[in-house]
């Protein structure tokens, strides 16, 4: 009997080559079966395991360092170069993109800067020129059946559109003053679609090159229409509750929208398509703006913020000031903006500053018995685009206008213009000319107060300049 086999028959581990092969041989059988019996009773146990279990870590599995290290020795030396100089020059890529942008960041800074030097000298010079409207300056156009809600002027400055509750919006001439065009209350189309609105419209945005029309209502809906012939285009459904603000971004046909839902969306009216949702603010929206850069601001009603939303980012800046709901919002230039709110103030802000650089309470005093006074609720502001001249309405029967300070961190107050109702809408024309007001006997979000006395009406408001000096001879 061989040493081999007497080692066997005793029990004790053989020696040799031939042990070591039978070994071997008899180790890869009982790991070959013992893997089958892991496979046989793994597919139970993998359907009563989710994905997050810790009794995955019960099957070994190899880490990635032991993976990179074998792959490491499976390539040549050649391949090793051409792996690190790729991984360097991905590295090297990487840097160049970030200078880029630190480089891109700092030209805006300047440039944002430079805006505002030349902003606040051009602003001084316009607002000491404007003169207070008389009454003749005042025309009214009346159309409407209930309260106007918001408008825009066409960016020719040739026409206005206005809308109200009464679900129907009128295209004006500024010139004659007459009606172009009636968009009626919905009615079924020949297809079954709506071709109109059939709840109170909120807002309505022009795009820059004054081709696209949109309008939203409580409905949910906003409606594309074709500026020139008021002709239906698309309809945008997807917020979930009443669309309350709307702005084309300038240059382009990218649209912003903000609802009672809370969110933001982005759309692309060229292409008739939806682009991204933004969520952060706490209750329902109540107004938007937009200008050239790709971000837009927003008030947020009830939430007492003010944001400004970087599309690009999918992020956004928070600022706070108000201690009422903010209801109307719009931007002065790239760096500042307006806005005011039930609480009576009317508030001047820059990007960079999260406060409030100016904010004028009571702007348009108080009202109520003695001991109980409140504040006239600002319903409406306006900006004349890189000047320092706002505009602002209440129901105190009057627009306030008002000259920004120096670098717009004051407020103070120009003159007054008789208007009696609730001051619901308003824009500047963008020459300067004129100012728009959309005047109703209720507040455009409510029935909270009704002034009988007030006509639903649109009021082109001529703004005259006081003429300059002559200049002397030399």
């Amino acid at each position: 009997m061989s040493t081999t086999a007497a080692a066997r028959k005793r029990g004790k581990p053989a020696s040799g080559p031939g042990a070591a092969a039978g070994a071997g041989k008899r180790r890869r059988k009982a790991d070959s079966a013992g893997d089958r019996g892991k496979s046989k009773g793994g597919g139970k146990m993998n359907e009563e395991i989710s994905s997050d279990s810790e009794s995955e870590s019960l099957a070994p599995k190899r880490t990635e360092e032991e993976e990179e290290e074998e792959e490491e020795l499976e390539e040549t030396a050649q391949e090793k170069k051409l792996r690190l100089a790729k991984l360097y020059l991905e590295q090297l890529r990487q840097q160049e993109e970030e200078k880029a942008e630190a480089r891109a960041f700092e030209e805006d800074q300047v440039a944002g800067r430079l805006k505002e030097d030349v902003v606040s000298v051009e602003g001084r010079t316009l607002s000491a020129q404007i003169q207070a409207p008389a009454p003749t300056d005042i025309r009214v156009l009346r159309g409407h059946q209930l309260s106007i809600t918001c408008l825009v002027i066409t960016p020719d400055d040739l026409a206005i559109f206005s809308a109200a509750k009464d679900c129907t919006i009128i295209k004006w001439s500024v010139e004659s003053g007459r009606k172009l065009h009636v968009i009626p209350r919905a009615k079924k189309g020949a297809e079954g679609q709506l071709t109109g609105h059939s709840s109170h419209i909120l807002c309505m945005a022009i795009s820059s090159d004054g081709k696209y029309l949109a309008s939203g209502d409580r409905s949910k809906l906003i409606l594309i229409w074709e500026a020139q012939s008021c002709q239906h285009l698309y309809t945008f459904t997807g917020h979930r509750d009443a669309v309350s603000g709307l702005a084309f971004r300038k240059g382009t046909h990218q649209l912003y929208s903000t609802s009672y839902d809370r969110s933001v969306k982005v759309w692309n009216v060229a292409e008739n398509s939806y682009v991204e949702t933004l969520f952060g603010h706490q209750d329902a929206v109540a107004a938007l703006d937009a200008l050239s850069r790709e971000c837009c601001v927003t008030a947020g009603g009830r939430d007492g913020t003010v944001r400004v939303w970087k599309i690009p980012e999918e992020s956004q800046l928070v600022f706070y000031g108000h201690q009422g709901s903010i209801d109307c919002i719009h931007l002065i230039n790239e760096e500042h903006m307006v806005s005011g709110a039930d609480d009576g103030s009317v508030a001047l802000w820059g990007l960079s500053k999260k406060r409030p650089l100016a904010l004028q309470r009571e702007a348009h005093g108080l009202h109520g018995e003695p001991g109980l006074e409140q504040p006239f609720w600002v319903s409406s502001v306006a900006a004349l685009l890189n000047t320092d001249l706002v505009a602002t309405g209440s129901h105190n029967s009057c627009v306030r206008l008002w000259q920004c300070g120096e670098g717009f961190r004051r407020l103070d107050p120009l003159c007054d213009i008789p208007l009696v109702g609730f001051i619901n809408s308003l824009k500047f024309s963008s020459s300067g000319d004129f100012l728009v007001a959309g005047v109703g006997q209720e507040h455009r979000l409510g029935r909270w107060w009704r002034i009988k006395e007030a006509r639903n009406s649109v009021c082109i408001i001529q703004l005259r300049r006081i003429p300059a000096p002559p200049v002397s001879g030399s």
